[in-house]
């Protein structure tokens, strides 16, 4: 689905994101105090990808149909392709990434159990979180590890995934949401 270029705030359960979009597709997603500032005049409503999102947080959705400018270096793009492929309400770890991606990728320099770190700091560039699931990628122990938004989001994406939370995760910052870190 195409989507009008533009920037939006999108009001979600985790807390406010600003989306903004090219011509050939969402580009960026942003964290609260993340995003820069952009023309007042570029603003548009973004429909379809609001949409999507409504469907995601209400539990409805478990994939998105956005077209989507990714903009890395190989490595990063192949990355964020595999975290395309991680199904809705699974998670994967680090090194499991890291061993999907294409060998020619990587620094050849680089030692092979050293790959989960570069994986983890290209998912940590993912610049359309959320979209792009790269809160699905867990530590190899289970541990929830790393990610732009903060753990407590990561949390809440994964129990709305899971079914924990219902229908709809708490609002970020809430007392449920701390409440369900528990």
């Amino acid at each position: 689905m195409s989507i009008t270029p533009g920037w939006t705030i999108y009001e979600s359960p985790i807390g406010p994101l600003k989306l903004i979009a090219g011509p050939r597709g969402l580009t960026n997603i942003y964290f609260p105090g993340r995003a820069p500032q952009l023309p007042e005049g570029e603003r548009r409503p973004l429909r379809e990808a609001v949409a999507q999102l409504d469907g995601y947080f209400a539990g409805e959705r478990q994939a998105f149909e956005l077209d989507l400018d990714l903009r890395g270096n190989p490595l990063q793009t192949a990355v964020w392709r595999r975290l395309l492929e991680i199904p809705y309400g699974t998670t994967t770890t680090y090194g499991e990434v890291a061993g999907a991606v294409d060998e020619s990728l990587y620094d050849p320099a680089l030692e092979p159990y050293e790959r989960a770190r570069v994986v983890g700091a290209a998912i940590g560039r993912n610049p359309v979180p959320v979209v792009v699931a790269c809160h699905r990628v867990i530590g190899a122990d289970g541990s929830l590890t790393g990610y732009h938004g903060g753990l407590e989001r990561k949390k809440l994406l994964l129990d709305l995934e899971s079914g924990v939370v219902g229908e709809r995760p708490p609002a970020y910052g809430s007392t449920d949401s701390q409440l369900a870190l528990l």
